[in-house]
């Protein structure tokens, strides 16, 4: 090869790397977007991280959603879809059920809604973007078994409503997408669905000395009353690799690790006040809010050991998303009564808070949307 020949092939590659999403990624400055809902403000808030010497969080842009104007709506869960096109969020209240909604990311402009059953809460979204699952948590009815609606996303058309447990919450898909997972906050169990023939296929209790997992139909007993779960279930996580389910047990403050496999208990390990939602890292660490204690825990799932707790500013915190990148969480935190809902940002190399935003009251639901170019 001659020099010139040399010369040429270096510059075509150095141009092709200056074009490259990674080289972009490290030399020009992003900003990070999520959306958030706000159950008692009805509304959905896109805001806008940006990182640096001066991090700052503001309000990007925010529409009204629901269909009752007299009354709270209550938007809960939250879902955007792999292509990031599409914005899914669980209303909770309607005449008399409630709905999923379906919005354009970036205009946010309403495509389509579907009825569902009693207060919608949490939401995930199939690999394929096909489907959505919604757990009808009927927070607020009878202490009845309630159900997963299983939406298709291209018609917004519910195919089919699956009976669970009572007070289904904390949506989940494993990684593989073969397997949807929830839990029964009244009937202490995790609750895992088949998503290729859409039915229940096992139950795995998670009462303190009563771990054990069962066939469907679950059997009759007493935790259905407040006083006698032990653990209250509030969601499921499944691990990077699907091999293991966390299930955060807000009543006694723990996390139970169940073997996705064998269907066996792993270990229950001590966690903040209140755990409450949960959130994995792409380098295996588990995020959970602890919705009591006011404040943010980071673990070795492994060793069950907590990494770092970190304070947030305001009470009863939420819910947790991680960034593509692996280097920042934002987390919600309600507040209380007529205090506004508040959005954090924090580091995941030291577990600080960087940045904080308030927006509409009871700040709930959250996903992270995209990186764009950073804005003055």
């Amino acid at each position: 090869m001659t020099r010139f020949a040399r010369r040429l092939l270096l510059a075509l590659c150095s141009f092709a790397l200056l074009g490259s999403p990674i080289y972009r990624a490290q030399n020009a400055a992003e900003d990070y977007l999520a959306y958030v809902v706000c159950e008692s403000a009805d509304k959905i808030e896109r805001v806008r991280f940006h990182p640096g010497d001066a991090p700052a969080l503001k309000l990007d842009h925010e529409i009204h959603i629901g269909l009752m104007p007299a009354d709270i709506n209550g938007p809960h869960g939250i879902a955007i879809s792999p292509d990031r096109e599409f914005l899914y969020v669980s209303v909770a209240h309607g005449r008399p059920y409630g709905s999923v909604w379906k919005l354009n990311t970036g205009s946010d402009e309403v495509v389509h809604f579907a009825p569902l059953g009693l207060f919608p809460a949490t939401v995930d979204i199939s690999q394929s973007g096909r489907f959505i699952y919604i757990a009808n948590a009927n927070f607020h009815g009878d202490m009845v078994p309630s159900s997963i609606s299983v939406v298709t996303t291209d018609a917004m058309v519910e195919v089919k409503r699956i009976t669970t447990c009572t007070m289904p919450h904390g949506s989940r898909l494993n990684p593989q997408g073969t397997k949807h997972y929830s839990v029964c906050m009244m009937d202490d169990t995790l609750a895992e669905i088949d998503t290729n023939t859409l039915q229940l296929s096992r139950y795995f209790m998670v009462s303190a000395g009563k771990e054990m997992g069962m066939s469907p139909p679950l059997a009759a007993h007493d935790a259905k009353h407040p006083m006698n779960a032990t653990c209250t279930p509030t969601w499921a996580q499944p691990s990077n690799d699907g091999s293991v389910i966390y299930v955060a047990c807000n009543k006694s403050s723990e996390i139970v690790a169940v073997d996705a496999e064998k269907w066996s208990l792993i270990k229950r390990f001590p966690a903040g006040t209140g755990v409450y939602n949960l959130a994995m890292t792409k380098d295996g660490r588990l995020i959970g809010t602890n919705k009591r204690g006011q404040s943010v825990s980071f673990f070795d799932p492994q060793t069950g050991k907590e990494l770092a707790r970190t304070p947030t500013n305001r009470k009863v915190v939420h819910g947790a998303v991680v960034t593509p990148d692996n280097r920042y969480v934002f987390i919600t935190e309600e507040g209380i009564g007529a205090e506004p809902g508040t959005v954090e940002v924090m580091d995941l190399s030291n577990y600080k808070s960087l940045a904080s935003l308030d927006i509409g009251e009871q700040a709930a639901g959250v996903d992270f949307w995209k990186m764009a170019p950073s804005q003055p």
